[in-house]
């Protein structure tokens, strides 16, 4: 499978007001490995960018001013993620500003068109309820190094995405105990993960004694909680 970790920073939170986008940056992965495949733009706005935007991304008007604009690049862009699967980290927010910007040209696809999406921050959210979930947060807890992130940008907090939904997905990386990504002050422990399909593992098939064993425990379940256990109606297997 073909998927595209994706980030953008904006000139505000609105894009009903008029914010763009500023910069968009995208890594592939397939197979959930990276592929070393990158796409990484900077867009000159319509819209002024607000000081509490800078001040999250550090990139200034100045600076965007000889960048090409949206109608531009958008083609490449597509093109790049067509086809794929989009993870990305609060998806609702990024998906709605390039939708908007796609309005604004009047391109006639969305990228709801051309790509499935999968919102980590929901995965996050899932897996670790009442807790943290921003990409600090997350790095914290699956002992990613992030130290390098002074500020906002759309390809490196894409790279650092990739690494957090590898970790969400592929299975714990640490324990976690605390309710801010700590381990509750107690020592962590680094818990290794085996790439699926990597080691042969025997099968050991229960004996007809252990299924009779099995039948008469479940039987017995079944007659203390006063219903049918549901594990009557899963029979193991004696093949």
């Amino acid at each position: 499978m073909r998927q595209i970790v994706l980030d953008t920073e904006t000139t505000g939170l609105e894009p009903a007001e008029g914010h763009n986008v500023i910069e968009i940056g995208c890594v592939e992965m397939v197979g959930r490995k990276l592929t070393g495949r990158t796409y990484h733009v900077y867009i000159k706005p319509d819209h002024a960018i607000d000081q509490e935007a800078i001040e999250i991304h550090g990139i200034t008007n100045d600076f965007l001013a000889d960048k090409p604009k949206f109608a531009e690049v958008v083609t490449e862009f597509l093109e790049f993620i067509r086809g794929g699967e989009l993870i990305i980290h609060n998806a609702a927010f990024d998906i709605g500003f390039i939708n908007a910007e796609l309005e604004r040209i009047r391109h006639p696809e969305r990228i709801g068109d051309i790509c499935s999406v999968i919102d980590s921050l929901l995965l996050a959210r899932q897996k670790h309820p009442g807790q943290k979930n921003n990409l600090d947060a997350l790095c914290k807890r699956y002992g990613i190094d992030n130290s390098h992130r002074e500020l906002h940008g759309a390809l490196l907090d894409s790279e650092i995405l990739a690494d957090v939904y590898l970790g969400l997905t592929g299975g714990q990386l640490k324990l976690d105990t605390g309710d801010d990504g700590s381990d509750g002050g107690g020592a962590e422990r680094d818990i290794r993960r085996v790439e699926a399909g990597r080691y042969s593992l025997r099968v050991l098939r229960a004996s007809d004694d252990e299924l009779e064993a099995h039948r008469a425990f479940v039987a017995l379940l079944s007659k203390k909680a006063g219903e049918p256990c549901l594990w009557e109606s899963q029979e193991p297997s004696e093949a």
